[in-house]
């Protein structure tokens, strides 16, 4: 497949399994599953055929890893702006959590903080290099430093997606080390 397709396909997918299933026909479980066939014959009758072969290279070569396949079923890891559980449990982050955006957003940032906006959570990254390429896909990338260790001590809650992206409710901006 070439490139041009596996990123039609990942859009494609990231669409109907994270925001608006309901526009093909799908219903996804509690926790964000839907059957492969259903996805297939959905995506068919919809106008875009994804094939078998076609959906686990998408899913095998996916550099963010954004989908997971599991007894037949397939769910996005993370990023649903449709109600879900994913079922992560919730675990104590590194002392620091990056995350990437862009400098059109960093004075919202600096007295609002972090929040989820149109998703269930922000998404932190492990390491500042993951976060270059997370704010590059709007720009020129702008990475924060968040001092998790110190948020958790506070009482707020992390889960680890399954592709390690990094949950949490909301940062606040004085768990945030901005840029001047």
């Amino acid at each position: 497949m070439d490139e041009q397709r596996m990123i039609r396909v990942s859009k494609y997918l990231a669409r109907h399994l994270r925001h608006d299933p309901g526009r093909i026909g799908l219903t996804l479980d509690a926790a964000g599953w839907v059957p492969v066939d259903d996805l297939l014959a959905a995506a068919s009758a919809h106008g875009f055929p994804i094939t078998p072969d076609e959906l686990r290279q998408v899913v095998a070569a996916n550099d963010k890893r954004r989908y997971a396949l599991d007894d037949g079923r397939i769910r996005a890891s993370q990023g649903h702006s449709v109600p879900v559980e994913l079922g992560l449990p919730s675990v104590e982050p590194p002392a620091y959590l990056y995350h990437g955006t862009v400098g059109r957003f960093v004075a919202a940032i600096r007295r609002e903080g972090l929040r989820p906006m149109g998703r269930h959570h922000v998404h932190l990254s492990p390491d500042r290099e993951t976060a270059v390429r997370v704010g590059a896909r709007r720009g020129v990338p702008v990475v924060l430093v968040v001092a998790a260790g110190d948020l958790h001590a506070t009482g707020h809650r992390f889960l680890r997606s399954a592709n390690n992206v990094w949950l949490t409710d909301h940062v606040p901006p004085t768990h945030l080390h901005l840029p001047s």
